[in-house]
């Protein structure tokens, strides 16, 4: 073929313009608010369709055929494996006095799950995903264990897909009982006090011929017994005039109330009813119906309930609800100058996990709220955990920094003293790498947080390999964490950098809104502006900074390279959301217009497009591209990837590839197998080798 043997000549180091697999146009315009938008490619839409298997088959030969040729990509695969081999630990979970948590012994494709009847005792298996399928494609989550540590609920999926299958096994024997339930999505599962069933949402089984596009409406809450069939299970609420509303049921630890959370795509605002479960008539109670805040439900005293609130409290803050006086909130914990990300009751009192400048901060509170102390946490980085009960007297957390891998510590209770639970040992010394965190100005002057992580004493010359991430969407905060990947990134003499862009939860609700709809803007420019401080700041150079993000950071990537083509080295979008004019059609898509707005909405549709990525594609000299996504990917569908790849190779000018790797039987990031995920970052670091220019250090990967 004779763009196989353009690719040939681009490889060998001549500048020849790749010859892509021909991709042909349609005259398909159609209208959003006035605006008239071409639409050339939406026969890629047809994902199933023999022509749209057939270019995808030819985009993976020219795509694969550029990165074999590579000679770094074997070394950076050996050294990703030989790094990533090492044991690791979830946090545990406590309930009828055994101790339920995932191990991975090191290079296995996904975590099994282990028992301990104490402490001190020695685990048992209790399930291995591993055994469900030959590639390891099959994943396992949502581990409920139910109040007397008799049964164990989870959920498998398969391929990638968000599509959940709840079975239940018996903690004694490993086995599983025949219960299984199907067309589970967005679902968790809380046990009733008695042990005898859990409650859970789903959605309808499509009828014959239906999308499954159009099974993501109309979730109903359900209650399911153990050992009866999924079609005898008790629909406990559903909102038939409510299509877009979702439900988490939660029973309290006392067995009395069933709390229901309504949520109604990403929006973080909810409505909150209950069920009195002594009540016979069935009754559902509202309590917080305005979708005016965030609430999230803590724990209860009696009827007295405690949520997680931004309301009239950006930075969030944990008030009281009694029940029998349910118009008054009274506040327990005040809102702080840090934001308060999540808050639990343990051993009578309050956890507090805070965010300040993208750092965790945990305090601990009276039940009446007062401050007792603080954590006392190992250093700068990321907590999580702090889950139990109001009697329990020690809980979890793990703590996680840019070269500090998750280790889990018990904290006990009434000494506040935190004790290493779990600790894995990596081949890597961070002694010889830093952590900076510096502050930028925006394009509008804002003040916006990045880490930075490199070898010490990095030389601020311009010319260091960097690659620059961020989110900025949904209300989601980027703290520091672990990766074998960025490690092995700075391993090739490479800086790692995040932004906390704008969008995001760093900084509360303002933060938030400020990136979001109509302010979506500032976040491409707050990412354009990092990548100008790196610059500038002689930590490297156009030729030699890379940018990458994933589903929204998708978007981020795809939008900032069309703004400022000039500014990047090498672009690696993942599975991203790229057609803004149509991503509210597709699977979850319509959940996330309370972050992008509406295409059907003038107010926002003329917003969508300016920045949409696909759209905005141009003739230009386009930086090297790699485009990721999965052929399985049922959140993000791959015709977003699929669309802007066919753009940007249409509109290329320069010789630069434009590449897209489409994995198979892989979703949008979810359960994938390790080594599928070894061999990806392979490709991307190979790919990045070859159009940065990079030399690896000597020595690297042995």
């Amino acid at each position: 073929m004779l763009w196989l043997q353009m690719l040939s000549l681009a490889l060998s180091g001549d500048q020849v313009k790749m010859d892509y697999p021909p991709t042909r146009r349609e005259e398909v315009v159609e209208k959003y608010g006035g605006v008239q938008v071409p639409d050339p490619y939406r026969w890629l839409e047809a994902m199933d369709s023999d022509e749209v298997k057939k270019w995808v088959a030819a985009q993976n030969q020219l795509t694969f055929a550029f990165l074999e040729k590579i000679p770094e990509r074997e070394i950076i695969g050996t050294r990703i494996k030989k790094l990533w081999n090492f044991v690791r630990f979830g946090l545990p979970i406590k309930e009828g006095g055994k101790y339920f948590f995932t191990r991975n012994s090191g290079l296995q494709a996904q975590p099994p799950l282990y028992v301990a009847d104490s402490l001190n005792a020695t685990p048992r298996l209790l399930l291995d995903p591993n055994t469900l399928s030959k590639d390891g494609t099959v994943a396992t989550g949502g581990y409920t264990p139910s109040p007397d540590g008799k049964h164990l609920a989870y959920y498998v999926q398969s391929g990638g897909s968000d599509w959940q299958e709840w079975r239940v096994r018996d903690v004694k024997t490993g086995k599983d009982l025949p219960d299984k339930i199907e067309w589970s999505k967005f679902s968790g599962c809380s046990w009733s006090k008695d042990g005898k069933g859990f409650y859970y949402s789903r959605y309808d089984k499509p009828a014959d011929g239906k999308a499954l596009a159009d099974t993501n409406y109309y979730q109903k809450l359900y209650y399911h017994r153990l050992g009866t069939l999924q079609s005898m299970d008790q629909i406990v609420f559903q909102r038939p005039d409510e299509k877009e509303w979702g439900f988490d049921g939660t029973a309290t630890d006392d067995g009395r109330y069933l709390i229901i959370t309504v949520w109604q795509g990403t929006d973080p605002k909810t409505r909150v009813f209950y069920k009195d479960l002594r009540d016979k008539s069935l009754r559902v109670r509202e309590l917080l119906t305005k979708h005016d805040a965030r609430y999230e439900f803590i724990d209860n005293d009696g009827p007295v309930f405690w949520f997680l609130t931004d309301k009239d409290a950006p930075n969030a803050k944990v008030v009281a609800v009694d029940i029998r006086k349910p118009t008054v909130l009274k506040t327990v914990i005040a809102e702080q100058k840090q934001v308060l990300e999540s808050a639990s009751m343990v051993g009578n009192r309050f956890f507090a996990s805070y965010l300040k400048d993208a750092k965790s901060l945990v305090r601990i509170h009276s039940a009446t709220g007062k401050t007792l102390r603080e954590v006392q946490l190992p250093g700068i980085g990321s907590a999580n955990g702090f889950g139990g009960k109001r009697t329990d007297k020690e809980t979890f957390y793990a703590f996680t920094g840019f070269t500090m891998p998750n280790t889990i510590y018990r904290f006990d209770v009434p000494t506040s003293r935190s004790s290493v639970f779990k600790k894995p040992t990596v081949a890597f010394d961070p002694a010889g790498y830093e952590t900076k965190q510096v502050f930028y100005k925006s394009k509008d002057g804002t003040r916006v947080p990045m880490f930075i992580v490199a070898r010490k004493g990095v030389k601020l010359d311009g010319s260091n390999p960097t690659l620059l991430t961020g989110y900025g969407g949904f209300n989601a905060s980027m703290s520091p964490y672990f990766s074998v990947i960025n490690l092995v990134w700075m391993e090739m003499g490479g800086v790692y950098c995040l932004a906390n862009l704008r969008g995001g939860g760093e900084y509360g609700k303002a933060w938030h809104d400020a990136g979001r709809l109509l302010n979506k803007q500032n976040v491409f420019d707050d990412f354009i502006a990092a990548a100008e401080w790196l610059i500038a700041n002689k930590y490297t150079s156009t030729p030699k900074l890379a940018i990458e993000g994933g589903s929204n950071g998708g978007l981020l990537v795809g939008a900032v390279v069309n703004q400022r083509p000039d500014l990047f080295g090498a672009a690696l979008p993942g599975v991203g959301v790229m057609d803004m004019m149509r991503f509210n059609k597709f699977t979850i898509g319509w959940a996330w217009e309370s972050d992008y707005g509406s295409p059907q909405d003038p107010k926002y549709a003329a917003v969508l497009h300016k920045y949409s990525p696909y759209h905005n594609v141009k003739q230009t000299a386009y930086p090297p591209v790699l485009v990721t996504t999965g052929d399985h990917d049922d959140r993000v569908v791959p015709l977003h990837s699929y669309k802007y790849t066919a753009a940007m190779q249409a509109a290329q000018t320069s010789p630069n590839p434009i590449l897209i790797r489409v994995e198979t039987r892989a979703g949008h990031g979810g359960g994938k197998p390790m080594q599928m995920v070894i061999d990806e970052y392979a490709d991307m670091y190979a790919f990045l080798v070859k159009v940065l220019k990079m030399d690896l250090p000597t020595g690297f990967g042995k």
